[in-house]
């Protein structure tokens, strides 16, 4: 049974100009050493860093309470595994109101080209 869907679109130059000005501070407040780690490797970082953005903004839709209650960016880590699927892994806040909604797996497609990044999740 869909407990939620969520979608999100992020405009790439936007990341870029945010890593560019705030460094270190915007990009460790965000994303997990594992999503730097993937992204930094990729020819165009920027692009992985906005996709994965938007893949926390739209299960932070599909949950139904955006970024109320303490939840923290670093809460959802998007991860690859090693035929390249995209894989959410949650803990801190996001995890305890998952467990208690009693959603059972996340699923997401991500998405980019030259100026958008797009997600979309769904919640089993």
């Amino acid at each position: 049974m869909i407990f939620g869907i969520g979608i999100d679109l992020v405009k790439i130059n936007r990341i870029e100009r945010a890593v560019t000005r705030w460094h270190e501070h915007f990009v460790d407040r965000v994303f997990t050493k594992k999503e730097q780690e993937y992204s930094y490797r990729q020819s165009n970082p920027y692009q992985h860093f906005a996709v994965r953005l938007a893949a926390k903004e739209a299960i932070l839709k599909a949950i139904g309470t955006g970024w109320s209650g303490g939840i923290k960016w670093t809460d959802i880590e998007i991860i690859n595994n090693e035929k390249g699927r995209p894989l959410v892994v949650v803990q801190g806040r996001v995890k305890d109101m998952i467990d208690l909604y009693g959603v059972k797996d996340i699923m997401i497609s991500l998405s980019h080209d030259t100026e958008y990044a797009i997600a979309q999740a769904v919640l089993i």
